[in-house]
């Protein structure tokens, strides 16, 4: 049974096609590509600041979200079929103020986000029904302005019963922390006075995305702060208490980095910077180099095993 184990991975595998998806805010597109960052198509267009991106490949969906313009509180989250039809609203004007990066919660059909000047943590069903505020940070018009009270990045750890987000402080200001708390708000409390709120790791220079390496319960961090810790993708063990974090930088010399996907099967991950470049490099950051680079500013990014046409 042990050896059919990897032949059975490597098989299902092999009948999936990768794809890369990718928001560039300059032109305001959501974009599907080969992982070395050729066949590039355009699944959507008009996106007012899109910024983060996931992929329900069971379904053939891809779902983004636009920041719009922070004043003026018209934040969207948009879905649609992987070829660019039934484009539709997640998450119209009016729900959600900001919208940062967004995460699939498959096995219970979730859709989570941050929402940086909303100064919270959201999630809906996958259609956009039954909206939750499960974190609040601050109060958008008396804290307004207030970076440190900004969530930016989300991941879900489904197998602890834990969502982590960023809250990602001022421009190298060195005060960006990740938080965790309970999927779930404890009996009895708000999304307000919630006491289960952990700071995870703290003095950080402005973490912004998330991605977890379940099987090895690592927790994966773009950082778009100043170097030497800054402009960095960083990793550390979800199993180390709170407070006891201590980051393992693996990547470097990024331009402002943000975006992050992981394909932890093929033990690679992929990233992104408003510099304009998509890196790729191994889990542990080695053999890393851009597969593109002077396109624009780049925001989200996303990696999904799509069924092959006739599996």
């Amino acid at each position: 049974m042990t050896r059919s184990q990897p032949a059975a991975a490597t098989a299902a595998r092999a009948a999936t096609t990768p794809r890369l998806f990718l928001l560039n805010v300059s032109a305001g597109t959501v974009l599907s590509m080969t992982p070395d960052g050729k066949d590039q198509q355009v699944i959507a267009s008009h996106c007012h600041i899109p910024d983060g991106v996931a992929v329900d490949a069971d379904a053939g969906r891809v779902y983004w979200t636009n920041m719009g313009v922070p004043n003026a509180d018209d934040g969207t989250i948009e879905r649609a079929d992987l070829d660019g039809s039934n484009r539709v609203f997640v998450a119209p004007q009016g729900v959600t103020h900001t919208p940062k990066q967004l995460h699939i919660e498959k096995e219970t059909g979730k859709l989570y986000w941050s929402d940086r000047e909303g100064m919270r943590v959201m999630r809906c069903n996958l259609d956009g029904s039954a909206v939750e505020t499960l974190v609040v940070s601050g109060d958008p018009a008396a804290d307004v302005g207030d970076q440190t009270k900004w969530c930016v990045g989300i991941a879900v750890d489904r197998q602890a019963g834990h969502i982590y987000w960023t809250q990602k402080g001022s421009d190298n200001a060195g005060v960006g922390r990740i938080f965790r708390a309970g999927i779930e708000i404890p009996a009895g409390q708000t999304a307000s006075n919630r006491s289960d709120i952990e700071v995870w790791i703290d003095r950080l220079p402005e973490p912004i995305d998330l991605e977890i390496d379940h099987g090895k319960r690592m927790l994966y961090w773009t950082d778009r702060g100043d170097p030497p810790e800054g402009n960095t993708v960083n990793r550390a063990s979800l199993d180390v208490p709170a407070g006891k974090v201590r980051p393992e930088i693996v990547f470097t010399h990024l331009m402002e980095g943000i975006g992050l996907a992981l394909d932890v099967p093929g033990e690679r991950m992929f990233f992104t910077d408003l510099g304009g470049s998509v890196y790729v490099a191994r889990l542990d950051g080695a053999d890393g180099h851009p597969i593109l680079f002077a396109q624009g500013n780049l925001t989200g990014i996303a990696y999904a095993e799509l069924p092959a046409r006739g599996a």
